[in-house]
């Protein structure tokens, strides 16, 4: 395999320039989910001018470029392309201003806050390099672009408008993703490695009164309160303490004014946890405290909780993460590590899990190295070091970049190597 990645990094000067104009461009004209259809353009012609037989529309707004180069196993790698509801305060030359008008009328802020930028340009230059040294390799080179992995749906999408019988079925799944790790970092993980998350909206219902009668009342806001602080033993004393799990009550909605005891209340909630069973235990517990918190309140009915989305946990396949991470310690020596498991979500696993074959998703960094040292010996790294979905995230341009098409294009020689 080494051969074969020199053969084909030798081209990374060649392809650098034109990665990295992709890369600002893409940042300062951010789009969300299934609304990627400049992204998705810009992806179309850069395939194609490298000879991939590309099939765009797929969900939406989804690309699949194939690049069939003789016999061997076919390797499915992918990008997601979607960008956040966020107002960009990182200064950078190419930052976004980009602005959208939501359903309701509202106008809202758009940015590339997670890294998908990084993300297609990555796959673009490792897309466009394998195209360039065929000799290196042998076998089907299948590059994917998926909308709206934000909103939980842009794979599902794709799955449900016929992805897996409309690109050749791939012998493995790949994916990569940008965190506040120091720039040239490359990280695998056997196993668990992203979190599962549900997000949950839950509607209780009391009875209105005017503040100075209470006790006409059942108030939906001290039910609320009571179910916030019940929730939280969830993790603490319903779970092992060798357990990883998070559940976050992110939003509390009651009222409209200080003398006014209204009849709904609303929570909404975030749920993270690793593995099936816990995260069924987890609900579980939520449905049983809600319930008997309404219950002892004597409210009218019973209260009503929603599903707004979920992710599946990310458990990367053990066989092909260690055949990926051999490869990146051959290629990136002491730059290549084991990563720690990380409490994100991701909804790319079901792409491999719709056509039945293993996956490995590695984590690449993309802060400023010196920035990150410093923070280090500072025990700052939280406060100084921007994580994903912030308005100052904005990975440094290089080595982030370099290092993504490097792992992309390791990575997929792993199995297309000659």
């Amino acid at each position: 395999m080494g051969d074969a990645a020199t053969a084909v990094l030798a081209g990374l000067g060649d392809v650098r320039t034109g990665v990295e104009q992709l890369y600002r461009d893409l940042h300062a004209h951010p789009e969300l989910g299934l609304q990627e259809r400049r992204t998705a353009g810009q992806v179309v012609d850069a395939l194609r001018a490298s000879g991939y037989q590309v099939t765009d529309g797929i969900g939406g707004t989804g690309v699949v470029g194939v690049l069939a180069n003789g016999p061997g196993p076919t390797v499915l790698l992918r990008a997601d392309m979607d960008a956040l509801p966020v107002r960009e305060r990182t200064g950078l030359p190419y930052a976004s201003t980009t602005t959208v008008t939501d359903a309701d009328g509202h106008e809202q802020p758009v940015m590339h806050a997670c890294g998908h930028d990084v993300h297609v340009a990555a796959l673009v230059g490792c897309a466009r390099l394998l195209a360039a040294a065929r000799d290196a390799w042998s076998g089907t080179f299948v590059a994917l672009f998926q909308p709206s992995e934000e909103n939980g749906d842009g794979a599902d999408a794709m799955i449900a408008d016929g992805l897996t019988d409309r690109v050749p079925r791939p012998d493995v799944v790949l994916a990569q993703h940008v965190l506040p790790y120091p720039a040239g970092y490359v990280g695998t993980r056997s196993g668990s490695f992203l979190s599962a998350a549900d997000n949950l909206r839950i509607t209780v219902h009391g009875r209105g009164a005017h503040g100075s009668s209470p006790q006409a009342a059942i108030d939906p806001i001290v039910l609320a309160a009571t179910i916030v602080l019940r929730l939280q033993t969830i993790v603490s004393r319903e779970l092992a303490a060798t357990t990883p799990a998070v559940v976050t009550v992110g939003s509390v909605h009651a009222g409209t004014g200080p003398n006014i005891i209204p009849d709904d209340a609303v929570l909404q909630l975030n749920v993270r946890s690793y593995d099936e069973t816990v995260r069924s235990q987890i609900r579980a517990a939520i449905d049983r405290i809600v319930t008997a918190e309404c219950t002892a309140s004597g409210t009218p009915v019973p209260p009503d909780i929603e599903q707004l989305s979920s992710f599946p946990p990310t458990v990367n396949d053990p066989a092909t993460t260690r055949r990926v991470a051999s490869a990146f310690t051959e290629h990136f020596g002491a730059d290549a590590h084991t990563i720690d498991l990380q409490t994100a979500s991701e909804d790319m696993s079901k792409i491999p899990a719709a056509f039945g074959v293993p996956f490995t998703y590695w984590g690449i960094g993309g802060t400023d190295p010196d920035r990150y040292a410093a923070a280090v010996r500072n025990g700052t790294v939280a406060r100084d070091v921007p994580v994903n979905h912030s308005a100052t995230f904005a990975p440094v341009v290089q080595p982030t970049l370099d290092t993504g098409v490097s792992a992309a294009v390791v990575a997929a020689l792993a199995w297309l190597a000659r």
